[in-house]
């Protein structure tokens, strides 16, 4: 029942949260089954925020198990976010608040960023980790956007 509430909970958070955009990938391991294990790219806009892009490096698996979709990837990513207009919020901000989520296995297994504002120096924080029902990872990333004096209102 543990799993279940927590699997609701998963696919809640990733309805309100922000849909990635391929933009390439490179090849890390050669598998002669199925795809290649690789590094992907992706690209997500804020939700809340207009003009703010996130660009999200992260290991994908590969093989037989990566190319049916049942592999476990890697917690490994990295995240740089980037003012790429004004900035403007078009929501309620709350730290902490998810505004991208991923699998990365076929169960029980997330890649997510979350936001963060730092009133005091009016910047907006983006961590990214991945985390387990079980156990989640200590890896993670962050990527600050400072907010231009007059903007984000």
């Amino acid at each position: 029942m543990k799993y279940l509430r927590k699997i609701v909970c998963i696919g809640l958070l990733a309805a309100g949260s922000a849909q990635a955009e391929e933009i390439g990938s490179v090849s890390t391991v050669f598998k002669m089954l199925g795809p290649n294990d690789k590094i992907v790219v992706e690209a997500f806009d804020d939700p809340k925020v207009s003009g703010v892009t996130c660009y999200l490096s992260r290991a994908k698996k590969g093989g037989i198990s990566g190319g049916l979709g049942v592999a476990e990837d890697t917690s490994d990513a990295s995240i740089a976010c980037r003012q790429v207009g004004p900035i403007a919020y078009t929501g309620k901000i709350k730290d902490g608040e998810t505004v991208f989520q991923k699998d990365t296995s076929l169960l029980f297994k997330t890649i997510q960023v979350v936001r963060f504002h730092d009133t005091k120096r009016d910047v907006l924080v983006y961590l990214v980790y991945s985390d387990r029902i079980v156990e989640g990872s200590p890896k993670n990333s962050i990527s600050v956007v400072p907010v231009p004096p007059g903007q984000g209102k």
